[in-house]
């Protein structure tokens, strides 16, 4: 029985991630769309994986005998989930306890550290509480208005707790790289990251000096740092001229989603109302 859940909840998750992501929709259909395709596979195979671990590799469920092949199956990937774990965690503090060695600077009345190198960059690096990471080539290449916009951008960053919530989404992403288009919804998920920040930035700062900082930046040759923890992955460069066009439209945009837009991961406790079955 545990083996036909597995194979049952395999099916939802490799059909769920079948399904092609609108190609014009608003930011709060893209939005909530995404994180449905992307989140809702790996959260069901963990709420399985747990339920079978809880009932254990003997005994009944629904008449039908359980099986250790099943059970050995949940074991297996809760212990591959746990080692990705670890291992981000410990990457994430690797790149924490490297940028501390960076010197601090009051920039833009913000924190800083300033590392360096020729090639603009800047980041949010951490967890919880992120600090701002800029280059001297940053410094060197912006003037001080497109330099606001930068660091307006960075805060938005910091509004939306996005090193937080990109670090669980990255290990998600982890454990399910096997599943179709897992690369293709991380991909967008990272662009609809930085339309938010984009649009939170362009109220505070003049939304054409971001677009022109915005070139001056990302255009860039990209800097290999060992920056590998996915709280501070980028945004593919590809689709520039969507984040162009965006700042263009910020006043058309709305960047809010409703709570009822999460109702579905009521579902994806469904496998935890199955243990009392199990006897």
């Amino acid at each position: 029985m545990h083996l036909m859940m597995i194979l049952l909840v395999l099916a939802i998750a490799w059909l769920l991630r079948t399904i092609d992501l609108p190609k014009a929709a608003n930011w709060k259909t893209r939005t909530s769309q995404s994180l449905l395709l992307f989140l809702f596979p790996p959260l069901l195979l963990l709420t399985t994986a747990f339920a079978l671990l809880c009932m254990g590799a003997s005994g009944q469920m629904i008449g039908l005998q359980t099986s250790w092949v099943g059970y050995f199956l949940a074991l297996a990937f809760l212990g591959f989930s746990a080692v990705k774990f670890c291992q981000l965690i410990k990457e994430g503090w690797h790149t924490i306890n490297q940028i501390r060695t960076y010197p601090v600077q009051k920039l833009q009345g913000e924190n800083c550290r300033i590392f360096d190198n020729d090639i603009p960059y800047s980041a949010l690096i951490g967890f919880w509480q992120p600090e701002l990471v800029v280059s001297q080539g940053l410094l060197n290449s912006l003037t001080s208005e497109q330099l606001d916009a930068v660091i307006a951008h960075e805060q938005a960053h910091y509004y939306y707790r996005d090193t937080f919530w990109f670090f669980w989404l990255g290990w998600l992403r982890s454990i399910t790289f096997w599943l179709p288009n897992t690369e293709k919804l991380w991909q967008e998920l990272l662009i609809l990251r930085e339309l938010r920040a984009d649009n939170w930035a362009a109220k505070i700062v003049d939304p054409l000096t971001l677009a022109e900082s915005l070139l001056l930046v990302v255009s860039q040759p990209v800097m290999s740092l060992n920056f590998a923890v996915e709280f501070s992955a980028i945004a593919p460069l590809n689709r520039l001229n969507e984040r162009i066009e965006a700042l263009l439209t910020t006043d058309k945009i709305k960047y809010k989603m409703n709570w009822w837009s999460w109702t579905w991961l009521v579902f994806v406790l469904l496998p935890l109302a199955v243990i009392p079955l199990h006897n």
